[in-house]
């Protein structure tokens, strides 16, 4: 039998933490996406200062709204947890390349590790694929 087979249950308590953790940068992303597709123009002017065109906002909100739904879909959230890190990645890397501040280049890191972090609570599965070590 393979390692997979044999998960322990996951406690209540651990999976309301991962949800709770989960809840958090997972409401961001959606209010981010939504903020995206209405298009106020604080959003727009911080878009271009970032040295995006205007044109590209609302994909930009259909993408991140769609790896967050993935995120919050259990059978598909490992893949949701994936895709927003490569978005949050690009998050990163912009705010680098224009020289932006500590927090807001820290604060998409952050984030990630709340994703990951919620899901590894939340995902006994996870858990068993990537143990920690005592």
């Amino acid at each position: 039998m393979d390692s997979y087979s044999e998960i322990a249950p996951v406690s209540r308590k651990r999976v309301w933490a991962g949800r709770i953790i989960s809840a958090l940068p997972a409401l961001f992303l959606l209010v981010d996406g939504v903020m995206k597709l209405v298009k106020p123009a604080p959003v727009v002017e911080a878009t271009v200062r970032l040295g995006y065109p205007e044109s590209v906002i609302v994909a930009l909100g259909i993408v991140v709204l769609a790896c967050t739904v993935l995120y919050l879909i259990p059978r598909a959230s490992v893949l949701g947890a994936i895709l927003l890190t490569g978005y949050l990645g690009g998050a990163v890397a912009t705010h680098v390349r224009v020289g932006g501040s500590f927090f807001s280049v820290v604060f998409p890191i952050i984030l990630g590790m709340l994703i990951w972090g919620g899901l590894y609570l939340r995902d006994a599965q996870l858990r068993a694929l990537i143990p920690l070590r005592r």
